[in-house]
């Protein structure tokens, strides 16, 4: 498990991070696509309000249902039945899927509970787990969301693509 650093300085500057990503991944030529389920949408939306994204964005899906992660991304009903729907196994098999159908340079896929109900004293809300697809890569991440002062789903989804971009122009400026 990781911590996050999550503050109000971060979710303000979460626009001037994407564009950096953004930029990055356009100078280099690098694609990415995005699963999403907590996040609904939002990682999509916010590459999409770069300039320039057209040249790198490839796929965003929002497979909110158990159902439809197994359809579209190819997570097994196993899976889900054995380790959950909020799950590091679950949130890898969405991004292998997705790197599947995407074929995109980077892919990240999002599984968790953005409350304000729904969590469990063992899965609490602000439990998010984040596959990832770094140009061959594959890992999961476990931000400790649940620890945010504010666990509003607003920030809870905030804190959650912070944490992904974050990731990804990490992994950019290394590469």
């Amino acid at each position: 498990m990781k911590t996050v650093e999550h503050d109000e300085y971060a979710t303000k500057n979460l626009d001037k991070l994407v564009t950096n990503v953004v930029q990055l991944l356009v100078r280099r030529g690098t694609s990415i696509s995005t699963a999403e389920s907590c996040t609904g949408g939002l990682l999509s939306e916010l590459i999409t309000a770069v300039p320039g994204a057209s040249g790198i964005f490839e796929l965003g899906v929002c497979t909110y249902s158990e159902r439809m992660k197994s359809r579209f991304l190819d997570v097994s009903p196993e899976t889900i039945r054995k380790y959950g729907v909020v799950s590091r196994e679950t949130a890898l098999e969405m991004v292998r899927g997705l790197k599947k159908v995407s074929g995109a340079d980077i892919c990240v896929s999002v599984t968790g509970i953005a409350g304000p109900g729904g969590g469990t004293e063992e899965t609490p809300v602000g439990t998010v787990y984040i596959g990832f697809d770094i140009m061959g890569r594959q890992f999961a991440e476990l931000p400790e969301l649940w620890k945010l002062n504010d666990l509003s789903r607003s920030s809870i989804r905030k804190a959650a693509a912070v944490y992904i971009f974050e990731t990804i122009e990490k992994a950019l400026m290394e590469a």
